[in-house]
């Protein structure tokens, strides 16, 4: 089995890397420069940002200072709640690309489904027409936001990127964006620290099984489900650790027990909240 990270097909034909780089929380910019700069010497190509994580600018300095060609990298950003409307859209987006020093995004998303998302999803469907964007998708939308967004617009989404973790496994939504040709990312891959997913006796005892760390096999399970994944780091050796995931695998059986620790708990917030949603729009970061 090779270690190579996998490209993954989107609905429109491009493709995006199954193992990425996540930067959310952190705001100092040597390291997110840092982490990026191990990331891509450990074979990374793909960074996930975010308006709300206030540190696009010193994202686009570390994609500019490593050298890599812009072909070789795929950029993701999201537009944050504050944001709704077709021009406003359209502005926001610009804002991103030119803090990040670039001239078009693999993978634009719109960051929670916030009152406005349709009029600001048409500004996306524009902007990937004109080439901006390489990829349009949502993040944190369950299946009635998607049926309401698909019902109105022209294009489906190509990404939802949700929180998946060992217990809370989204199963019904994975089967639904499986069925409908829209691929999962997970955000939040190892529970975000909060649900002790890492000191799990059976997370543990399969990480001494296959001799590798509790946060490689996590990783390991949500590859085999097809997911692609955006663990954050500012560690180097995690970074590394987190890459090295594509050399071994899992059993039937072994994936099987790991869905049966399922608990149905978030670590962030959750997308019916209306009044969190509405809340949300009033300020800017940051938050998942």
């Amino acid at each position: 089995m090779h270690n190579d990270i996998p490209q993954v097909p989107l609905a429109n034909g491009t493709t995006i890397p199954q193992l990425g780089l996540g930067v959310f929380q952190v705001t100092d910019p040597n390291e997110v420069k840092d982490a990026i700069k191990w990331a891509l010497a450990a074979g990374y190509r793909h960074i996930d940002t975010a308006t709300y994580y206030q540190n696009e600018e010193a994202v686009g300095e570390a994609i500019k200072e490593s050298g890599i060609s812009r072909h070789d990298l795929f950029v993701t950003s999201k537009l944050w709640n504050n944001v709704r409307g077709y021009e406003e859209t359209k502005q926001a987006f610009q804002t991103s690309l030119d803090k990040l020093g670039l001239d078009y995004l693999n993978l634009y998303l719109i960051h929670w489904p916030a009152d406005g998302y349709v009029e600001s999803w048409k500004a996306l469907e524009d902007l990937y027409k004109d080439g901006k964007i390489k990829a349009i998708g949502v993040s944190n939308f369950e299946q009635n936001h998607l049926e309401n967004l698909m019902s109105q617009t022209e294009i489906k989404p190509m990404v939802d990127q949700i929180e998946t973790h060992p217990f809370f496994q989204q199963k019904e939504l994975h089967a639904y964006l499986e069925k409908n040709g829209i691929q999962h990312e997970s955000w939040s891959p190892l529970g975000g620290g909060r649900n002790n997913a890492l000191s799990h006796p059976l997370i543990k005892r399969l990480a001494e099984n296959h001799d590798v760390t509790p946060a490689q096999i996590i990783l390991r399970w949500h590859v085999q489900r097809d997911e692609v994944i955006i663990p954050k780091s500012v560690h180097q050796e995690r970074i590394e650790q987190n890459r090295d995931i594509f050399a071994f695998g899992l059993d039937e059986d072994e994936m099987q027990s790991i869905a049966d620790i399922d608990a149905g708990k978030r670590v962030g917030a959750d997308p019916q909240d209306k009044e969190w949603l509405a809340k949300s729009t009033t300020y800017g970061g940051p938050k998942k």
